[in-house]
């Protein structure tokens, strides 16, 4: 019998891309929530910020703040988008992001029936081009940069809207992600 040569299993890479970020950079990825227990998570350095294992995202809008230079996480939060007015407190959070900042953000379940102006228009002057367009349970995925810009090149957002008759999950749309390699600073 004829022996067969077997490829060998690839090596896991940061946050679950599947190729390495150089050295020089810092791998993420963001995912929405996606149906009841499909919870959001973000990942950064190949260190869950924010997931359902950790136990601390929730409904609404799911935020990490990290420091650009160091890499460093400075604060994690979580905004109720559906009960509550939540939406000042979430635009205080960004606004008290110190500059050379990098800001996560992921939906789960519903981030818009109490998102108000203001809050859309801090997430927006990040550099947001789908704030403005959520709607209830939409699956939303955003990175900003506060203080600095990112390359034109990195994905930054995406969004998937609920529709009954697409919906990966009764009454719910599928997750979504982004993910990549940003630059570190250059010394």
């Amino acid at each position: 019998m004829r022996q067969v040569a077997c490829a060998p299993a690839p090596k896991r890479q940061k946050c679950d891309h599947w190729t390495p970020c150089p050295s020089d950079t810092y791998a993420y990825r963001l995912l929405s929530g996606g149906g009841k227990n499909n919870y959001a998570k973000i990942c950064f350095e190949d260190n869950l910020l924010m997931g359902g294992k950790l136990g601390n995202v929730a409904r609404g809008i799911n935020i990490a703040i990290v420091n650009y230079v160091t890499g460093n996480v400075t604060a994690t939060r979580c905004f109720d988008m559906y009960e509550g007015d939540n939406s000042g407190p979430m635009t205080k959070f960004i606004q008290s992001a110190p500059p050379k900042s990098l800001l996560f953000m992921v939906t789960y379940d519903d981030g818009s029936t109490r998102l108000k102006d203001d809050a859309k228009n801090t997430i927006e002057a990040l550099g947001s081009k789908e704030i403005r367009n959520m709607k209830f349970r939409s699956s939303w995925v955003f990175l900003a940069a506060k203080g600095f810009e990112l390359p034109s090149q990195i994905q930054r957002e995406k969004i998937n809207h609920s529709d009954t008759k697409n919906n990966r999950y009764s009454g719910w749309p599928a997750e979504i992600q982004i993910e990549g390699c940003i630059p570190k600073e250059s010394s």
